[in-house]
């Protein structure tokens, strides 16, 4: 079992910038690909973010070139700054960790950021 708890949501202006951090506890030796993935009222949760075990990374088009992910290994945390902060980035943002030893991925409780214009 994996524990993921995200922290460091909030309120911010737009065009402010956050920094969201995940981290891991249980059988963290397990855990391959990390990521971050967000779900805005009455939409379905989308990929925002991932970082393999190596450090290769992926973004949605919406936040290329805005938000940036992260990972310690050591502290098994992962990390999403984000800049340039839009209002349509308002979201439950979710943390999400795949592991090798699991058929489903582990998802943190999430964390609520908003945007305002």
């Amino acid at each position: 079992q994996v524990q993921l708890v995200e922290s460091g949501g909030g309120l911010v202006q737009a065009g402010g910038s956050l920094r969201l951090s995940c981290a891991a506890s249980g059988s963290v030796f397990s855990i391959n690909g990390m990521g971050w993935y967000r779900q805005a009222p009455g939409k379905q949760r989308e990929l925002v973010a991932t970082i393999s075990r190596g450090g290769t990374t992926n973004y949605a088009d919406s936040v290329k070139g805005r938000f940036t992910i992260t990972r310690d290994n050591d502290k098994n945390t992962v990390y999403l700054q984000m800049n340039s902060l839009k209002p349509e980035d308002t979201a439950i943002y979710y943390c999400n960790a795949i592991s090798r030893v699991s058929v489903s991925p582990y998802w943190g409780q999430g964390t609520q950021v908003t945007v305002s214009s």
